[in-house]
C-alpha cells in the first residue's frame, strides 16, 4: 500500500475513527520514542561550582537523616491537629 493509498483510506474513515487513528499514532510515537543520551559536557567545573556544597555550613544538616525525620514529624503532626 502506498502512502497515498493509506492516506486515502484514512480520509475515507468517519471523523471519530480518524481521531482514533491520530490518537493511536501519538501513542505509538510516545511509546517508541528514541531516547537521546544526555550530552556529555566537559565545560562543567563541579569542583568550583557555587551550587555544589552550598549548604555545607548548615549545622542542622550535618545529620541529614535526623533533619529529615524532624521535618517529617513536624509537618505530619501539623496535618493531624
Amino acid at each position: 500500500m502506498t502512502q497515498q493509498e493509506l492516506f486515502n483510506e484514512f480520509l475515507s474513515l468517519l471523523a471519530e475513527a480518524q481521531r482514533q487513528v491520530i490518537d493511536f499514532i501519538a501513542f505509538l510515537r510516545q511509546r517508541y520514542a528514541v531516547v537521546k543520551p544526555a550530552s556529555q559536557s566537559s565545560d562543567i567545573d563541579l569542583i568550583n561550582d557555587s551550587f555544589i556544597g552550598m549548604w555545607s555550613d548548615r549545622q542542622d544538616l550535618a545529620d541529614s537523616t535526623a533533619w529529615l525525620c524532624g521535618v517529617r514529624e513536624n509537618e505530619w503532626s501539623k496535618s493531624h491537629d
